[in-house]
């Protein structure tokens, strides 16, 4: 899988784009804020519905402007797909696939794949939870898109429950609660949280072997420890990926269940999926608070690679995720350079945003594009 041209319609900094790109790297230098990130921006935006840098859509509409438009042609094994969507924040964005609307922008996921590296993946391993369940659902996604739905009936029942909740505290202590309503809601939020974890304990299972592979081709011989993730759930510690979603829709009743007056009185949901985490771990410390900046990167790096690597193995030959590496190498030394590069260049495309080619290794060498103020040119 590779993008064979990329077009932007008053997408953040750029007014009207439209560059091709071939298979293989493809490096693009410019000064800091000249739009660099924006692209693999756009183009992460096509694969997952969402930016890696702000939460809303509005950022990503120029100045001035009410929407803004992403296409790319992604070629499939010699197959070509346009896709685009249009972000009209504040609406609903619609999206197109060969030129023909979809019902749902959902129904593109899957078209485009793609795994990005960047500064922000920092927070990976010293931010805060919700980083990393962002990590987990963004790469359950791109494996199984279906997954898509799933996590958009889970938040919708969670909104649901959380909203009664709020209102089942105030009335109860007026003396005017009834809380039959949340048995309701509790079955739903039971079902629908099982088929999320489930599908998160089993895509931990099969990441973490490939996580810690990769932090050693990373870290080398001084590597303090193994790195390890793990799931870590609200209900239970001892969950296991092969047990039945059955199974862990009893185990989430039973505590909500056991924590309904703590939910009631503090008025949100407590149990869930929205509630876990992905624990990791360098040798026998966990890697948030006591990891250098240095293996903290290695870490943050290495559960990129592995979303690659597992992505790669389970999706099958051309349908492996287009690599995006956003200002990264300015942030490693010499020798984890290297190290990434080796990997990351076995890919079908790579696109690399630099300020210097300087910190680029010289195995990603590929095409070249200057990124101006609005403007990307291809050098010869």
């Amino acid at each position: 899988m590779y993008l064979s041209r990329l077009e932007l319609s008053d997408f953040r900094s750029y007014p009207s784009l439209a560059v091709e790109l071939p298979p293989g790297v493809s490096l693009f230098l410019g000064l800091n804020g000249r739009g660099k990130t924006n692209l693999v921006e756009a183009v992460g935006y096509l694969a997952t519905l969402a930016s890696h840098r702000t939460g809303t859509d509005a950022p990503l509409v120029r100045a001035g402007c009410d929407s803004a438009l992403v296409r790319a042609v992604v070629d499939h094994d010699g197959r070509p797909v346009q896709v685009e969507v249009l972000i009209t924040p504040g609406k609903a964005n619609r999206a197109r696939v060969n030129r023909g609307p979809v019902s749902r922008p959902r129904e593109i996921l899957g078209l485009v794949r793609t795994v990005l590296f960047a500064p922000e993946d920092i927070a990976l391993i010293r931010g805060d939870p919700g980083e990393r369940r962002r990590f987990l659902d963004e790469l359950l996604v791109l494996r199984s898109p279906r997954m898509a739905g799933v996590r958009a009936d889970y938040d919708r029942v969670l909104r649901q429950r959380n909203a009664l909740l709020k209102s089942a505290g105030a009335l109860r202590r007026t003396g005017r609660g009834d809380l039959a309503t949340l048995d309701v809601w509790d079955a739903h939020l039971a079902r629908t949280g099982a088929e999320l974890l489930g599908a998160r304990l089993e895509l931990v299972a099969d990441l973490a072997p490939l996580v810690a592979q990769s932090y050693g081709r990373l870290a080398g011989p001084d590597a303090t420890g193994p790195a390890r993730v793990a799931y870590r759930s609200s209900v239970a510690r001892d969950l296991d990926p092969d047990q039945s979603r059955e199974h862990l829709t009893g185990v989430l009743a039973e505590e909500l269940c056991r924590r309904r007056r703590e939910e009631v009185e503090r008025g949100v949901s407590l149990v869930g999926p929205h509630r876990d985490d992905l624990t990791a771990t360098l040798g026998e410390q966990p890697a948030r608070g006591y990891a250098s900046h240095g293996e903290s990167w290695s870490f943050a790096l290495a559960l990129r690679l592995g979303s690659y690597e597992l992505l790669r193995s389970s999706i099958g030959p051309g349908g492996g995720p287009i690599l995006l590496l956003d200002d990264v190498f300015a942030e490693l030394d010499s020798s984890r350079r290297e190290a990434l590069a080796r990997v990351v260049r076995q890919a079908e495309q790579v696109l690399v945003t630099a300020a210097v080619s300087a910190d680029v290794p010289e195995q990603l060498a590929g095409a070249r594009f200057e990124v101006g103020a609005g403007t990307v040119s291809r050098q010869p």
